[in-house]
């Protein structure tokens, strides 16, 4: 069976589903850039992480790619505070700093989905997928959310599947395929 030959049906979508597919970026070294970093990677999205990565901004001296890196985990906390032009901003300010950064881009484009700008949020989910991520998956997840709010439900469900498969352990995109119907035409 060829991707040509597969009808894909969909259950009803809305942007209820979760952006599960927040890529932080590890920043190496100590200080506030690593504590942001970790409440980046560990899923926070309280105000004291946000304000740790606010300092480490303001007061550390850090190679570009750190920097960039500090800049990409606090939009990934704001992403998580529904503070979606807040995170944009960081992601622009991390892409101006490091432009081969793929979680800038990555994360960038999620922000452009939750605000449902999903042609834009694909877009820059295309560009961060070729420069490179460290979590392709949870890139893949956000891809097939940008793709079914442009009712492109076969493409969806192929960037829920390479997210299952890069990811076999996590559930949300496994949990997404289930509303979705194969068969041939």
């Amino acid at each position: 069976m060829t991707p040509k030959s597969v009808l894909i049906l969909a259950a009803a979508f809305t942007l209820a589903a979760p952006l599960t597919g927040n890529a932080s970026s590890f920043v190496l070294g100590g200080g506030l850039a690593r504590v942001c970093s970790q409440a980046a990677i560990g899923g926070l999205s309280d105000e004291k992480s946000l304000e740790t990565c606010s300092l480490a901004i303001q007061t550390e001296l850090m190679a570009g790619r750190d920097l960039a890196g500090t800049y990409v985990n606090r939009g990934v906390i704001e992403l998580r505070r529904k503070a979606y032009d807040k995170a944009r901003a960081d992601f622009d300010r991390a892409v101006k700093i490091a432009p081969d950064m793929g979680e800038a881009f990555v994360n960038r484009g999620a922000a452009y989905i939750a605000q449902r700008q999903y042609a834009m949020g694909l877009a820059e989910i295309d560009k961060g997928l070729k420069l490179g991520s460290d979590e392709p998956e949870k890139a893949y997840y956000n891809r097939a959310l940008a793709n079914e709010g442009l009712d492109d439900m076969k493409s969806a469900y192929f960037d829920y599947l390479k997210a299952s498969e890069l990811k076999p352990d996590w559930d949300a995109p496994k949990k997404e395929l289930t509303r979705f119907t194969v068969s041939q035409p």
